[in-house]
């Protein structure tokens, strides 16, 4: 898909503050510091519309980006970062909840994990919690170009095995490096939009 237009449209806390537009949207899902900004930002050939950064936990709101005025990606937090107060989590956990929960134009959700590593246990209870409210999960295993080839595939089973991943769910191999997975990712989430 080419992208022509791409911008923030808001960093919400709430559903108050949630576009009104009744257009389609995915949400992107991973553990803080797993390259889910890298992820948009190849996705949408932009440099910085997403903010990297080196501290995790940074994102902290639900961040909805407008893709060719056709539909929403939405960032929302990423989980597993341990200088964040439990306080601080408990109001992430119910703006996730809220969100996942309720949301109507909310037609799937890509799970960003890291390629080189086993699934850790936020990463299970993030696939089963969106598996809880029925929703179609495409996991993008990123940073592939710093695996070697002959690793590749030992990896890509054992994230399918440790999540569990249901038949219906995809596993996309991709590297923001190299591009890889790209056209497949797009390739399924429009399939998810109807588009």
């Amino acid at each position: 898909m080419k992208v022509n237009y791409a911008d923030i449209v808001i960093s919400a806390a709430s559903k108050k503050q949630y576009p009104k537009a009744p257009i389609p949207e995915i949400a992107l899902a991973g553990r803080s510091n797993v390259g889910k900004s890298s992820f948009i930002n190849k996705m949408i050939q932009r440099k910085n519309l997403a903010r990297t950064s080196s501290k995790p936990g940074k994102t902290q709101t639900l961040n909805f980006y407008i893709i060719n005025d056709l539909f929403h990606f939405v960032d929302v937090p990423g989980y597993g970062y341990a200088k964040v107060s439990k306080k601080e989590r408990a109001k992430w956990g119910e703006m996730m909840e809220e969100y996942f929960s309720e949301r109507e134009q909310l037609r799937a959700t890509a799970l960003i994990i890291d390629s080189r590593h086993k699934p850790t246990e936020d990463d299970v209870i993030m696939y089963n919690y969106l598996k809880h409210f029925g929703l179609p999960v495409m996991v993008i295993a990123t940073k592939l170009d710093k695996l070697k080839k002959s690793q590749k595939h030992k990896q890509l089973k054992t994230i399918q095995q440790v999540l569990e991943m249901e038949e219906e769910d995809t596993l996309i191999p991709f590297s923001s490096e190299t591009g890889e997975g790209k056209e497949l990712a797009w390739k399924t989430m429009l399939g998810h939009l109807n588009m």
